[in-house]
This record gives structure tokens, C-alpha cells and sequence, in this order.
């Protein structure tokens, strides 16, 4: 199978860089699948035998290798040394508990193993931009030591002969400050129905809640219904379960002194531990919802659970779970306005076909079919999307993902009816790209995988992962694609 022969690629490439690093915390003897007994005390009381002296040789050293790698480290190691300050009794010198903080701190490689699966939105800030050009966010998925991932960002500018540019990053990665953010009565309830849990008991705890609530108010109101629990089918079990859930609600912040090149979206829930993936980031034109909006896959390492990120800046982002048999799996791409004021997306609920979902409240997707299934050779084994649908005036432009023999992924597209989306009008027969010789090798070989992509001034630009070797785009003239599409 060949590509269509529709899509030029563009000259620039993202590679993985191992030098992007943020410090961790680190706690010896933990660092295993599973953990062990912490070393904790047994490091303090080491750090506490050294000399004044030598504590000093090695702070001084310490700061000449690390500190033009960081912003502020003296600070993450004040942080890290108050975190284990119980295990240390003695008064310590200013040195010796920078030291005592520098034995619990790692480094971790953003993208020590992998870039991949961009996706494209319009800045918020076009201040200065030419007429004609546009500046652009990319979100993309880094993927370090452990198979951890996380999600990193980059400026891109589109200049008014059409030509796409990513500015380099600057140094020092940071990290958001995560919160709590406020819990929602309806996404619970939605949660508990996944699992047969949303009944008689689970209206008493919640039902008396606001639509808006805090973990304290929930917490407070088990433990009223906690006083009925004999009374109370799978108390509980279901108590547990929204408990549980209450992590899953966050706000991620970053200094507006950074640069958005330096922001990191980090796994901050247990359902996230083992990484944050694949956002598909859309532009979202809804007034009672930020401007952007992405699902994402949370990974703990053994199950997959979908989340909703939403900003309005790249600065603070919220993330909330989301509910319901379409939001099963992974993939799930919002299109990016209602359609006869419902929510819309895009599905892999069954890992195998495009399914078609509905919502009233964009964060519970029960109300979904089947839109496409496999016919193609280079799709036999499953189909998916490749981030939220493009609205053109004939119709949604859907850039869809299929993997075919020996593994092998492959971009197509499909287009759909603006009022009634259930409707194909039309479908490549042919795949827009395919990994070619230079993007066949990498860290999962043969692959071309992209979250979102935009049309401006008449050009789809398609950013896509190659092989999770590294980050590219290809140009499509939107008018040839779809002539393609319907012919």
C-alpha cells in the first residue's frame, strides 16, 4: 500500500533530548515495581556522619555541576530535606541540610526514551504576528526513564508564505503546582454507573451535596450516611470508589515567568503514576467552557482511564475524569463546537473501530454508535481517530489513524456531514502518510501517529510522531484532500 501522495512533508524535526530534566524526589529502596523497605534513615544518619568540611567540598561541587540545570535548586533541596527532617534530631548546618536534600533528589529525563503524538492548536497571544502568519501551540507526549510519560509543549509560527517553524526550548523544564479542584456531583454519579455502584446508597452521600463540592463535604457526608451503612447496599465498596475519584479532580498551575516550551504536565494522581499521554488538544468555541479543552489517557501502570484538561492560557489547567462506555479505552477527540446543542466526539471505545458519542455535559459519554469500521488493508487491525475533527464548509474533516500488517500505522481521513456527523461523505481509500525509510526506526518502529492537526489559509498541517523516534508535519492543500475524499 501507498500513500495517496496528497501531503508534503516539512523540513523540521523534534528529536527526543535527554538533557531536558527536572528534579524528583527521590527515596532509596523505593525506587523498584512494587517498592521496598524505605532506606531513609539509614541515608540521613550517613549525611549526618560527614564532616563539616567535606559536607562543604561536596555542596560546592553539587552546585557547579547541577545548578545551571535547574531553576532554583537550592530551593528544591531545602523542599526535599524538609520532606524526610523527621529522621534527623540534630540542628544542621546550612550546607549539610542542602546536602541532607541533595541525597533524596533525582534527576528524570523528559524525553530520555521517546518524543511522539503531537497535536496543533492556535496561541492564545497572536501579539505581533504578521499578517498572514500565525502562531501556533504544539502539545506532544515526552517519554522518559520507566516508560513514564508526560506532556510538553512548544511554540510554533506558521509565517505568511505558509512555512512552519518551532522555536527551540529554552532551558530548565519546570513543573505545575498541582491543587485540589472542585469535585462535580454529576461526574461521580456517572463514575459509580461504569460500575453498577450508582444507586440508593450512593444518592444518599451525594444528593445532598451541591453540583460543586469539596472533598471535605463529601468526606462529611459518608460519614452521615456511614450511620445507615447496614441498611446500605455496598457502602463500603462505594464510599472507596469517591474517595478515590476526589484525586482525580486538579488544577495544575505555572509561574507566569516561564516560557511555554518550559511547561510540563507531570502524573499527579494515582490513576496517572505511570504517565500522562497523548493529548488532543482542541480550540474549543463554547461560552461555558475554557477556550481549550483535551482529553488525555491516564496510565497506573496497569489500567488506562480517561481525564479532560481545560485552560484558557497554557498557564493553569483544570483536569477532571471523565464517564461513560465511549470514554472506555483510549482516544476519545471532542469536536470542537456542539451539534444541535449537544456535545460531540470521537470514540475507540472498543479498541477496534471509530465510534460516534454524544453528551449534554461533555464529561459523560454513554450515548454512542459505530461509525466506521475497518475495509482498507492498511487499517485491518483497528481504526482511530488522530485528534478532533475540522470544521470546513463540507463538512468535518476527520484525520483518522489505521494499523495494518506487521503493525504498521497509517494516517487517513474521513469526511463527515456538519449537521448530522453519523453521515460519511466520504473516506481515502489510500493512506495520506505512511512511515517512510527515514521514520520506519525508533523506539515503536513503523508508526505515524498524530493527536490534532488545523487548516490555515487553506494548508492542513499535520503534525504526527514518527516511530516515537521523533516529531514531524506534513502539508496538505485541504481543497486536493477533499476532492480526494468525495470523489
Amino acid at each position: 500500500m501507498n500513500e495517496i501522495g496528497l501531503a508534503q512533508r516539512c523540513d523540521f524535526v523534534i528529536k527526543a533530548d535527554a538533557s531536558r530534566v527536572v528534579t524528583k524526589l527521590f527515596i532509596a529502596g523505593q525506587e523498584l515495581e512494587g517498592g521496598s523497605e524505605s532506606r531513609t534513615r539509614d541515608t540521613a544518619n550517613r549525611v549526618m556522619a560527614l564532616a563539616e568540611d567535606e559536607v562543604d567540598s561536596v555542596m560546592t561541587a553539587l552546585y557547579e555541576c547541577y545548578e545551571s540545570r535547574h531553576d532554583n535548586l537550592r530551593g528544591v533541596f531545602e523542599n526535599h530535606a524538609e520532606m524526610v527532617s523527621s529522621f534527623v534530631t540534630e540542628d544542621l548546618s546550612k550546607n549539610r541540610r542542602q546536602l541532607l536534600g541533595a541525597a533524596f533528589t533525582h534527576e528524570f529525563s523528559l524525553e530520555g526514551a521517546a518524543v511522539c503524538n503531537p497535536s496543533l492548536v492556535v496561541h492564545p497571544d497572536q501579539h505581533d504576528m504578521p499578517e498572514g502568519g500565525v502562531r501556533l501551540v504544539m502539545s506532544f507526549r515526552a517519554i522518559g526513564e520507566g516508560h513514564r510519560s508526560s506532556i510538553c509543549f512548544r511554540t510554533c509560527e506558521i509565517d505568511d508564505q505558509g512555512k512552519m517553524m518551532v522555536h527551540q526550548p529554552k532551558r530548565c523544564p519546570v513543573l505545575a503546582e498541582t491543587a485540589p479542584a472542585p469535585l462535580s456531583r454529576d461526574v461521580f454519579h456517572a463514575a459509580l454507573r461504569d460500575v453498577g455502584l450508582d444507586g440508593d446508597t450512593a444518592a444518599a452521600v451525594l444528593d445532598s451535596l451541591d453540583a460543586r463540592f469539596s472533598r471535605e463535604e463529601l468526606q462529611a457526608s459518608i460519614a452521615t450516611v456511614a450511620g445507615e451503612r447496614v441498611i446500605r447496599l455496598n457502602f463500603a465498596e462505594m464510599s472507596a470508589r469517591l474517595l478515590a475519584l476526589t484525586d482525580s479532580f486538579y488544577s495544575a498551575t505555572f509561574d507566569e515567568s516561564t516560557t511555554l516550551c518550559q511547561r510540563t504536565l507531570w502524573p499527579s494522581t494515582p490513576t496517572e503514576a505511570q504517565g500522562v499521554e497523548d493529548a488532543r488538544f482542541v480550540e474549543f468555541h463554547d461560552p461555558d467552557c475554557a477556550r481549550y479543552i483535551a482529553s488525555y489517557t491516564a496510565y497506573d501502570g496497569r489500567a488506562v482511564s480517561q481525564q479532560i484538561l481545560e485552560t484558557d492560557d497554557f498557564l493553569t489547567f483544570y483536569s477532571s475524569p471523565l464517564a461513560g462506555i465511549a470514554a472506555q479505552n483510549k482516544g476519545l477527540a471532542f469536536f470542537p463546537r456542539k451539534i444541535n446543542d449537544r456535545y460531540v466526539a470521537l470514540s475507540r471505545y472498543d479498541r477496534e473501530r471509530n465510534s460516534l458519542a454524544f453528551s449534554k455535559n461533555l464529561r459523560h459519554w454513554d450515548d454512542v454508535s459505530i461509525l466506521e469500521s475497518p475495509e482498507q488493508s492498511w487499517e485491518m487491525l483497528q481504526l482511530g481517530n488522530c485528534g478532533s475533527p475540522i470544521e470546513l464548509e463540507q463538512g468535518w474533516l476527520v484525520i483518522t489513524h489505521g494499523v495494518g500488517p506487521m503493525r504498521t500505522y497509517g494516517i487517513g481521513a474521513l469526511l463527515l456531514d456538519l449537521n448530522d456527523p453519523s453521515k460519511i461523505l466520504g473516506k481515502l481509500k489510500q493512506p495520506l502518510l505512511l512511515p517512510n525509510a527515514d521514520e520506519r526506526e525508533g523506539y515503536v518502529p513503523n508508526v505515524v501517529y498524530s493527536c490534532g492537526s488545523l487548516v490555515h489559509n487553506g494548508t492542513l498541517y499535520l503534525p504526527y510522531g514518527a516511530s516515537d523516534e521523533s516529531v514531524r508535519c506534513a502539508m496538505v492543500n485541504v481543497d486536493a484532500l477533499v476532492a480526494a475524499l468525495v470523489a
